[in-house]
């Protein structure tokens, strides 16, 4: 069984999948009389396909047994997906690269608290996974008509380790 250790995710060594959504770094600027500090379009929602439109909605997430075994992974050909967690925590990325249609090798990532990420439209990753305890989260992604998921087992799964 293939094992992966979870890296921490950082927008550089995430870049190659997708937006890290958090409030550091440059592109804030005050609003509102100078008492919100507005942190500016920290990723880009997609949404595409038959009367596609951008939808809010919370996920409460059941957390996972360590060592993870990974048997399946998903995309979505029609719209990004975007998870912001609601409580300072951290949580499991899995993320893959597409190899001429499907998944390539897993890489693992370990937000810290306050860190979240969009997934861009087709990239491979695994389901929402929080650790240690049940977890709510803000999700942006896409609503309309069309099928907007594909999944793939892994003939063998691997085995993804906390650091």
């Amino acid at each position: 069984m293939t094992r992966i250790i979870a890296q921490p995710l950082t927008r550089e060594n995430f870049s190659p999948f997708g937006d890290v959504i958090e409030a550091e770094g440059d592109g804030h600027y005050p609003i509102n009389g100078g008492k919100t500090e507005r942190y500016h379009a920290l990723a880009r929602p997609e949404a595409t396909g038959p009367a596609g439109h951008v939808l809010i909605s919370i996920f409460k997430a059941t957390p996972y047994a360590f060592p993870l075994k990974l048997a399946a992974v998903e995309r979505h050909p029609l719209g990004s997906q975007a998870f912001m967690p609601l409580s300072p925590r951290p949580f499991l990325v899995v993320v893959c690269p597409d190899e001429n249609g499907i998944p390539g090798s897993p890489r693992a990532f370990l937000t810290r608290p306050g860190q979240g990420v969009n997934y861009p439209r087709n990239l491979w990753h695994g389901v929402l996974t929080p650790i240690g305890e049940a977890q709510d989260f803000l999700v942006v992604d896409r609503g309309g008509a069309g099928n907007n998921l594909e999944e793939f087992f892994f003939p063998e799964p691997c085995e993804i380790h906390l650091p």
